[in-house]
């Protein structure tokens, strides 16, 4: 595989990824991601300990260990422009040989979770209730310049949704991990 420019992969003087500050194993498998930077803190709190601390703009990022394992939560920051920076340099942190600027041989998956706020229109949700969403709903344009593929229910799901609400954009829906999902529903 041909290397990746130094344009399209920036890095810090000491190595780490440009915006996130971050180096491979400072990223853990499993990431909370949460939009406000005051959040992190909320979280972390919960932690058994926190072993590694990183703040950069709005990207705030902790890495400790709860109940025996070795979490990270991370700010975003506001909008999808800011979560799509956040997803790419995420990525390539664990995909990615940055002294090489090679694709690893081996691809590695995170587990991301995403905690926020969200409004509900069904009157039998209270606010501030916890909820675990199986599917969600994009209406921002990001993905449009991705590959990305959607199975027979969320393509048929986003084409009725933008025909139901004459939208000009397609939107996009995501179902969540299964394991995740359940994992996040019992606990």
């Amino acid at each position: 595989m041909a290397k990746i420019a130094e344009s399209e992969l920036i890095l810090n003087k000491d190595g780490s990824i440009y915006h996130l500050s971050l180096r491979p194993e400072d990223i853990t498998d499993t990431i909370i991601l949460v939009g406000d930077p005051g959040r992190v803190h909320s979280v972390s709190s919960h932690f058994d300990q926190i072993d590694f601390e990183m703040n950069k703009r709005e990207f705030i990022t902790h890495v400790g260990i709860h109940k025996g394992e070795r979490l990270m939560v991370m700010s975003t920051g506001m909008g999808v422009s800011n979560i799509e920076i956040a997803m790419l340099e995420l990525d390539a942190l664990a995909n990615i040989n940055l002294k090489t600027r090679e694709p690893n041989a081996k691809r590695r998956n995170l587990n991301l979770i995403r905690i926020g706020t969200s409004g509900a229109i069904q009157e039998d949700i209270e606010v501030g209730s916890f909820l675990v969403s199986e599917y969600a709903v994009g209406f921002d344009n990001i993905l449009a310049f991705y590959d990305f593929p959607q199975n027979d229910f969320e393509a048929s799901f986003s084409g009725s949704l933008k025909s139901y609400l004459n939208l000009e954009l397609l939107p996009y829906t995501v179902q969540s991990s299964s394991v995740l999902f359940n994992k996040m529903k019992s606990d």
